[in-house]
């Protein structure tokens, strides 16, 4: 994809304006007439909010690895006017590479406006920049897996979208391909819809005399939580008082908090976010064990009306807002922002049994809620796209639609992240060397595969003839890995997963060879697609002969003939 001559990638004045950076893009398009066609190309690092003359009208990009950013087009017409349009963009910059970005010490934006066949607007210096100064530059993050916490303080807001450009000039960081972004593509993916539901009925309330303030949201939530009463909520709160609003969204999805309301100076809005409850109380999670979950943001309002909302789409099935309140103050009006990724999709057949449609139902809400940008773990605690897992989503959103652009991009994500040695990533994008598991590389055999035979892809034979050598790669790396008795052995310093199940892992692992042999046989047959020579077919012989020789017994499968379990111990065993 290529952006007109003149476009550039834009940046803040300073280069090192970076660590959980909001920067605040503006420009005008001055038009005599609307153009009948007009669409907005963009793309940010790492993530962006669109307006056009004060309308919200989208968030993206793509995730994408640095090597080819994804490029957002938008159909922008309608959104236009005669005259001066004011265009805004914000771009948030963690400062640091997580589970589903790469940072290579660098932010930008680069956007362009085509219409009536020609460029109308481009991102260059003449374009505006300036730090968004309402949210906190120090912040914990909400999770190991991702970004931070949002600390905002509302007094420090301004209603930027709107007003003509101004403050500090852009400076260029390199043309639209460089060091940085080497290249640009369009997006893979549907780009995503936004509903707006106002939450009207709370599932839970409760108030409280306002604590002393603490300096971490999360752990001041869970305090309240634990020791505040359930009750109904009066008209208004007095100064002193603090209100909890528990919202339900039947289940587990993307969503963004918002709130209205006119409050006093000083005042604080705690926007937090639950998956599930514990003996019929809502469990919010202890941020000292593994994950380190603190999915709640926290705004100090100003006096006035205001609109509070979050920039980062988390997850949850309980939404919960709590206001501590310095003077007597209405209470607020609540919404969620849905985001969802759009697809056609084919009705679930009737399976005869109420019990079994409920089944189905709930793994078609599982399925679309984890159908972001491409295929993600979960909402709640990660939303990063796991090569393991996407065998098993892609499988499950064929029972739902024929689209393959989720699958595809699955694919080519992991291929265009292959290591030196060939090796794929196991988080697409990610530069997490410590979380490559290697049984997953099988995973990304099975996947291309899969694409003959997809409803969506009438011809798997170009997707094969595109991977075929990161295919040959991929095989010829583990052979370095099997040892004199012909069986592989896990990689030192990646992961040897398997599943979550509490099997053997001694090695050599039965389950990690028949991964490895089953990725051979499918190649063997992808080969065979292709009209290529296969120098794998003698090595799955031999590797099946070998299996049946160490692994065999007369009482069954061993997971490892290295670690002989004890007598009545059958879990270790595969009959």
């Amino acid at each position: 994809m290529r952006a007109p001559d003149g476009t550039c990638w834009i940046g803040p004045a300073h280069p090192f304006d970076l660590a959980e950076a909001y920067l605040n893009y503006r420009a005008d398009l001055s038009l005599a007439a609307v153009p009948q066609d007009a669409t907005i190309h963009i793309s940010a690092d790492s993530r962006y909010r669109l307006w056009i003359n004060g309308e919200f009208l989208a968030r993206g990009p793509e995730r994408s690895w640095p090597s080819s950013m994804a490029v957002d087009s938008h159909p922008i017409a309608r959104h236009l006017q005669p005259g001066v349009n004011r265009i805004a963009v914000q771009v948030y910059s963690p400062g640091y590479s997580h589970f589903s970005y790469l940072h290579r010490a660098a932010t930008g934006l680069i956007a362009w406006i085509s219409g009536d066949d020609r460029t109308l607007l481009a991102t260059t210096p003449d374009w505006h920049c300036n730090r968004d100064a309402s949210w906190h530059p120090v912040t914990q993050r909400v999770s190991i897996y991702g970004t931070g916490v949002e600390l905002r303080d509302m007094a420090a807001d301004a209603p930027w979208q709107t007003a003509a450009p101004a403050g500090a000039q852009a400076r260029i960081v390199q043309p639209p391909e460089g060091h940085i972004w080497a290249s640009l593509r369009p997006r893979a993916t549907a780009l995503p819809v936004e509903d707006t539901q106002p939450l009207d009925t709370p599932w839970q309330t409760r108030l409280g005399p306002t604590p002393a303030p603490c300096d971490d949201p999360h752990e001041d939530l869970r305090n309240a939580l634990a020791t505040f009463p359930e009750t109904p909520l009066p008209r208004a709160l007095a100064a002193g008082q603090t209100a909890i609003w528990i919202f339900d969204l039947g289940h587990s999805q993307s969503c963004i908090g918002t709130v209205r309301l006119t409050a006093r100076q000083g005042s604080r809005l705690t926007v937090s976010y639950a998956e599930k409850l514990r003996d019929g109380a809502l469990l919010l999670p202890d941020p000292t064990t593994y994950c380190r979950m603190r999915p709640t943001d926290r705004f100090m309002l100003r006096e006035g009306p205001q609109q509070a909302e979050c920039f980062t789409p988390r997850g949850a099935r309980y939404l919960v807002f709590r206001l501590d309140a310095t003077g007597p103050t209405d209470l607020p009006d609540f919404a969620v922002r849905l985001p969802r990724s759009p697809v056609t999709e084919r009705p679930l057949p009737d399976l005869g049994d109420p019990g079994l449609n409920a089944i189905a139902q709930a793994c078609r809400r599982t399925t679309l809620a984890c159908l972001q940008d491409g295929f993600v773990d979960s909402i709640w605690r990660e939303s990063s796209l796991w090569l393991g897992d996407a065998v098993a989503q892609s499988f499950a959103l064929r029972a739902l639609t024929d689209d393959p652009r989720p699958h595809l991009f699955a694919l080519d994500m992991a291929a265009e992240g292959a290591a030196t040695d060939g090796v794929l990533p196991s988080v697409l994008p990610g530069d997490v060397p410590a979380y490559v598991v290697t049984d997953y590389n099988f995973s990304w055999v099975e996947l291309l595969w899969a694409t003959q035979g997809h409803p969506g892809i009438p011809d798997a034979t170009p997707h094969l003839r595109r991977h075929w050598a990161t295919l040959c790669r991929l095989l010829s790396r583990f052979e370095a890995d099997r040892g004199r008795d012909g069986l592989i052995r896990s990689q030192p310093g990646r992961r040897l997963f398997l599943d979550w199940s509490a099997q053997g892992r001694a090695e050599p692992n039965l389950t990690y060879n028949l991964r490895h042999l089953h990725a051979l046989d499918l190649a063997v047959r992808m080969a065979a697609t292709l009209r290529e020579p296969s120098p794998w077919a003698a090595t799955a012989a031999t590797l099946r002969q070998t299996l049946r020789q160490t692994h065999r017994t007369a009482d069954g499968w061993l997971e490892s003939p290295a670690a002989r379990p004890p007598a009545n111990w059958p879990p270790r065993f595969c009959r």
